[in-house]
């Protein structure tokens, strides 16, 4: 739902990944910012109005986005697609962060556009210890990147996991994503994006700001 920018950068990406898309907008002149080589479905509409996601195909879809530049109208969609139509993977983008917390408490996983945009803003210019990229929607386990003493240069992840607790999901170095293997070391300016759950943030944060201990 919404063919914005972002809906139609969504919707060629899933689509060149071989999936069956079908985009809803209530504005057809949106549909003009979809690839030329755009083969989904296109449906002029509101996107929690039953017959519009009827003929989005929604009784057969896996997976539902709502990426409109309205909250209210995200956070209904989003709803109505999971609670009437069953569609369990739903996301919503929201613009306000409160409310984007008060949604993801109840089960419903979103993107607070704006605390998103903020925090990587302060990421690259700042250290902020641990900031959350993604929680999942019990909020039990959470995507973090945190600052990593210098001397944690050159030590290998499979230590750090081990002291931390954690676990790398990967690491952006030279602005490139990077799948670690075995023996992969910390390189200097990494960033070291690791799954950890929520509770323990701030233990994993403690560590990683200072020295690892020194190994007997």
């Amino acid at each position: 739902m919404g063919c914005g920018r972002v809906g139609a950068s969504l919707a060629g990406q899933l689509e060149d990944h071989g999936h069956s898309v079908a985009v809803v907008d209530q504005n057809p002149d949106a549909f003009r910012r979809l690839p030329a080589s755009f083969e989904g479905r296109r449906v002029t509409g509101l996107g929690f109005d039953r017959d519009a996601l009827a003929q989005a195909g929604i009784e057969d879809a896996f997976a539902f986005a709502a990426v409109s530049n309205g909250d209210n109208s995200n956070i209904i969609a989003a709803r109505v697609v999971r609670e009437t139509f069953g569609v369990r993977n739903v996301v919503a983008r929201i613009y306000d962060p409160n409310r984007a917390e008060v949604y993801q408490r109840l089960g419903i996983p979103t993107v607070a556009t704006v605390r998103w945009t903020a925090d990587q803003v302060l990421r690259r210019i700042l250290p902020l210890g641990a900031v959350s990229e993604y929680q999942d929607a019990s909020s039990k386990v959470s995507i973090i990147t945190c600052d990593l003493h210098g001397a944690w240069v050159g030590q290998e992840l499979d230590r750090l996991e081990h002291l931390t607790g954690a676990r790398v999901a990967y690491l952006t170095r030279l602005g490139q994503g990077v799948v670690p293997e075995p023996g992969t070391v910390v390189q200097e300016n990494d960033l070291v994006h690791l799954a950890v759950p929520t509770d323990r943030i701030g233990r994993v944060q403690r560590v990683l700001a200072a020295a690892p201990a020194r190994e007997d």
